[in-house]
């Protein structure tokens, strides 16, 4: 049998039942107990037959395993997996992990339930760590830039060119970097002092972007973050960070917070700049109207 010892916290359950109950343990329960080991998430979602097929005992070997460790049967013995996999207290590196976790909580009250209720309650948590002082901190730098770059990876890719997108038609040259990796390099020889470049980090900072925040700081260019709690570790510090959770271990991690700030903040910067933001809407819109162009790209 593989060593149960590991940070996952399944295994770690696992680890402690193989402990408690080692001598009592037979042949079968230890071939269903690498498969359960192997891959501990899957076995906090399969039930008992399937679990025996895949260790080649009799269907019934799960059921007297569970016994042995001390559970009226498989479903009680499964719930006690699932359990561990959504109380480990840390969300999970592994991104099957993470669904997984979800998978188990929506099995408590439906899934689109279970995934509002986890959206609604990420975004009351931003009332109570994210002040209007942060966001004016945000949009007051955004407001004297000569130039705006943004950089998302991963799932921050989307949210990285929606802000993109939208300061650019409130009239502020930007640059979504997430969408020139192929042309990096030529699109970072342009920043330039007076220029901001805003960063998306969410569950950690790659190392592209402490070197981003490294090259803009020597450049001259102010430094934006926001990021997840996960995600705060961004040296050299940017001048101003919003960092906030998305979400607690096991709940969804959607952009639905971050997307939330970075429209309150694009908000805010209409407010605070002598009506630049209306006019070029107002612009963009006169030249939808009138350019003849297929409404497909506009």
């Amino acid at each position: 049998m593989q060593d149960p010892a590991s940070t996952d916290p399944v295994t770690q359950a696992l680890g402690d039942l193989i402990s408690r109950h080692a001598g009592r343990l037979t042949d079968a329960d230890t071939r269903l107990l690498d498969v359960l080991v192997q891959d501990p998430v899957r076995a906090a979602m399969e039930n008992g037959k399937d679990v025996s097929f895949r260790a080649g005992v009799h269907p019934a070997s799960a059921v007297r395993l569970a016994r042995r460790l001390g559970f009226k049967g498989y479903p009680e013995f499964k719930s006690f997996l699932q359990a561990s996999l959504i109380e480990g207290g840390t969300d999970f590196e592994s991104p099957a992990a993470r669904m997984a976790a979800r998978l188990v909580r929506a099995e408590e009250g439906g899934l689109l339930a279970s995934l509002i209720d986890s959206e609604i309650a990420a975004l009351n948590l931003v009332r109570s760590h994210v002040s209007d002082q942060d966001i004016r901190a945000f949009s007051s730098t955004l407001a004297g830039a000569r130039r705006v770059h943004v950089f998302g990876r991963g799932h921050s890719a989307a949210l990285s060119a929606l802000i993109a997108l939208r300061l650019n038609r409130s009239g502020y040259d930007t640059v979504d970097l997430g969408s020139q990796m192929h042309q990096l390099p030529e699109a970072l020889e342009r920043l330039a002092p007076g220029d901001v470049l805003w960063l998306l980090a969410f569950r950690r900072a790659s190392p592209l972007v402490n070197d981003l925040s490294r090259l803009a700081g020597a450049r001259g260019v102010s430094v934006l973050a926001l990021t997840d709690l996960q995600g705060i570790r961004i040296d050299p510090a940017p001048r101003h960070q919003i960092a906030v959770s998305r979400g607690q271990p096991g709940e969804s991690q959607s952009l639905v917070v971050p997307m939330t700030i970075a429209n309150a903040v694009i908000l805010d910067l209409a407010a605070i700049d002598d009506g630049r933001s209306i006019r070029a809407l107002n612009g963009f819109r006169s030249f939808r109207s009138a350019s003849g162009l297929p409404p497909a790209l506009l």
